[in-house]
């Protein structure tokens, strides 16, 4: 992110959370310690499950977090409806010497999640959690949605590589970096992005475009002169005119780069019935030689166009997916929000709070929220959301919050790990950020130890996750006293 941006990036944040710490400062309730969650109420896509990702910018950003002295000249511009300034100057000069002294805690990159589990939570005086609302919320929400789009699609490859080649199409430049990161932490082995590369240490691929094939008159001598030129990189593009004539070229050209002492890597089709024309494609490629010579697949791939490639048999091992991916295709946004869990004044207990609505799945969860995992030697069990002040008996039960009704208890030898670790204590990070290439590690052992189901495109087994069962029936009394 610093190499991109300007040390402060205190400003990007929504105006309401700049006037809501303005009236805590002003009302002298910005002492109050609070408890905030990060959460999201759906799978993404209609699937499973979703893959966390953001946090290692998250990090960054709240180790550089000040508010500059050019961010305070322009906050001191803004006015009221009146025309009077928005804020005071007192105010300002309080917001040049804030710091986040938070206690912070979130699950790592590459874990899977759920719906309703607390992805971060943030801890400390309310003024500072409430400025951290926004960026956290840009951040987590979409790097996860990426996350999750790249391992459906990976899942769908089956083990093949998959490539990510957003960037022409990605919102944006932040959009683009961002994006090829959580696809690779989803599982994706390489990006076209080479800033994302340096950046994040990303493998980079590609190779060449129609444009360098129709700047010359011959097909063939395309192939040949890329091949003199960039020897150790040839996977011919080879639907520029005639696909199958082309693979029958790219033959030709790669027996003249082997006797060169160097190998045609493989072709790249990028148009027509790529289940036919793979088929067709591998058949000149053995019958050539070159039966190591892998296919390439690109064209506005998704996770059911692999997915039915595959049942046709195509014959493609590579698979390049751009648009699909990295605009979080079908889906433009996770959901998640940021929600007061529990306040308290200075010396006082802890007071449980939550948000009323009339859609069920609306109400937020009280307490000081934690995600315990079970489970056993062969795979995970259940997700138990459960209140750090008042931890959980030594059964531990599930409430489902849709469904009351629906309950499930394991075990207290069942073994069994908290979700969410220590990121920052009082401002301070104690984390080491895994790098992009150890996240996307764990996104693939982690979700090969779920239950076939849970990874289904259509209709998938919802994974049982649930509030412990003390913390639901505080969380009913608490919802029955804000209806009275």
């Amino acid at each position: 992110m610093n190499p991109l941006y300007r040390a402060s990036l205190a400003l990007l944040t929504d105006l309401y959370q700049l006037t809501m710490a303005c009236a805590y400062w002003k009302t002298g309730t910005h002492v109050k310690e609070a408890v905030f969650h990060m959460t999201f109420r759906h799978n993404p896509f209609k699937g499973g499950y979703a893959i966390a990702c953001g946090l290692s910018s998250l990090i960054e950003f709240l180790k550089d977090f000040r508010f500059g002295e050019d961010d305070l000249h322009y906050l001191a511009t803004l006015s009221g409806n009146d025309g009077r300034p928005l804020l005071e100057p007192r105010f300002l000069e309080y917001l040049a010497t804030l710091r986040l002294e938070c206690d912070i805690d979130a699950i790592p990159e590459g874990t899977v999640v759920f719906p309703h589990e607390p992805l971060v939570r943030v801890r400390g005086p309310i003024i500072a959690c409430q400025l951290l609302e926004t960026p956290l919320l840009n951040m987590i929400n979409f790097q996860t949605l990426i996350a999750t789009k790249a391992s459906r699609i990976c899942g769908a490859a089956r083990d093949e590589p998959v490539l990510e080649f957003g960037l022409r199409r990605a919102h944006g430049i932040d959009g683009a970096v961002t994006a090829s990161r959580a696809a690779y932490v989803g599982g994706c082995a390489a990006t076209s992005n080479v800033l994302a590369g340096k950046l994040h240490g990303i493998p980079v691929r590609g190779t060449h475009a129609h444009s360098w094939v129709m700047s010359f008159e011959d097909e063939l001598e395309s192939f040949e002169k890329y091949a003199e030129a960039m020897p150790n990189n040839c996977v011919f593009l080879v639907d520029t005119y005639d696909t199958l004539e082309g693979v029958r070229k790219a033959v030709i050209a790669g027996k003249k780069l082997r006797d060169r002492g160097f190998r045609m890597a493989g072709i790249r089709l990028d148009s027509g019935d790529l289940a036919y024309l793979s088929i067709e494609a591998r058949k000149i490629l053995d019958e050539g030689g070159f039966e190591d010579a892998v296919i390439v697949a690109t064209n506005d791939l998704s996770e059911e166009i692999i997915a039915t490639l595959k049942e046709q048999g195509a014959k493609i091992a590579v698979w390049g997916v751009g648009t699909r991916l990295a605009t979080a295709y079908d889906q433009p946004a996770l959901g998640g929000v940021y929600k007061l869990g529990a306040i308290r004044a200075p010396g006082e207990p802890w007071r449980y709070t939550l948000k009323l609505s009339e859609q069920n799945e609306k109400i937020s969860n009280p307490g000081m929220l934690q995600v315990r995992r079970f489970e056993n030697d062969k795979e995970v069990l259940m997700d138990m959301i459960y209140d750090e002040i008042q931890p959980p008996d030594e059964k531990p039960a599930i409430v489902d919050p849709a469904d009351a009704s629906r309950t499930k208890q394991l075990s207290g030898a069942t073994r069994h790990r908290d979700l969410l670790r220590p990121i920052f204590r009082a401002g301070e990070c104690v984390y080491e950020t895994p790098s992009a290439t150890e996240a996307r590690a764990c996104a693939i052992a982690e979700l090969a130890r779920f239950h076939g189901g849970v990874k289904r495109f259509l209709n998938p087994h919802q994974y049982p996750v649930g509030l412990e069962k003390s913390l639901h029936e505080m969380r009913t009394r608490l919802i029955r006293a804000a209806r009275k």
